[in-house]
């Protein structure tokens, strides 16, 4: 389905499970899409723990631009989007999350939509040889719980433990989390457990 947005439309993918007690919202990277490995692996292991999962293509890459823009258009249009899937399923609790720049606006925006806490995959700590420019500020201050899943080989860095509520480093993994995605699915459906009632 697509829902309007102030910056556009963007396109939601939302896939419920029989009974859920979650709803996970997840978006993709800078230049990638909803299909890529690691948020699939996601998608798949969360619906079989019995959550909802809806995958969003941002106005942007709705558009065909492969950067995101400002990053207050963005938080804008992304707000947008969880009012309109929060209203469809009332009651639900909300994790939001996704991988590179999707984790950036998934922590600036928690607290604003009311997510109980955020998944960050792949999280670019900082542009790949500018260590100096440091993004751990949007992890510190995403005022929810932050899942981190990174791979020790990200050109953009591997954010502190002492950022995130729990923070998983995969040997041998690089940026795109693409060795071992079911791994990644099985450490974030466990994790998303914690915020979902008991059956």
């Amino acid at each position: 389905m697509k829902i309007v947005t102030p910056w556009g439309p963007a396109l939601v993918e939302l896939e419920e499970a029989a009974e859920p007690r979650l709803l996970l919202v997840l978006t993709h990277g800078s230049a990638g899409g909803v299909d890529a490995p690691d948020l699939l692996a996601v998608r798949d292991a969360a619906l079989r723990a019995g959550f909802s999962v809806a995958r969003v293509t941002q106005p942007f890459r709705l558009a065909g631009a492969r950067a995101p823009g400002s990053p207050a258009r963005q938080d804008e249009a992304w707000e947008a989007v969880l009012a309109e899937l929060r209203a469809r399923r009332p009651g639900l609790p909300l994790v939001q999350g996704g991988r590179s720049n999707g984790a950036r606006v998934a922590c600036r925006t928690a607290v604003a939509v009311g997510a109980a806490a955020v998944v960050a995959l792949a999280f670019p700590l900082h542009p790949p040889g500018k260590p100096d420019r440091s993004r751990a500020g949007e992890l510190r201050g995403a005022g929810v719980d932050v899942l981190v899943v990174n791979g020790d080989r990200d050109p953009f860095g591997v954010p502190d433990a002492a950022d995130a509520a729990r923070l998983v480093v995969l040997p041998g993994e690089g940026h795109d989390l693409k060795r071992d995605p079911a791994r990644v699915g099985e450490i974030v459906a466990e994790w998303l457990g914690h915020y979902a009632p008991a059956r």
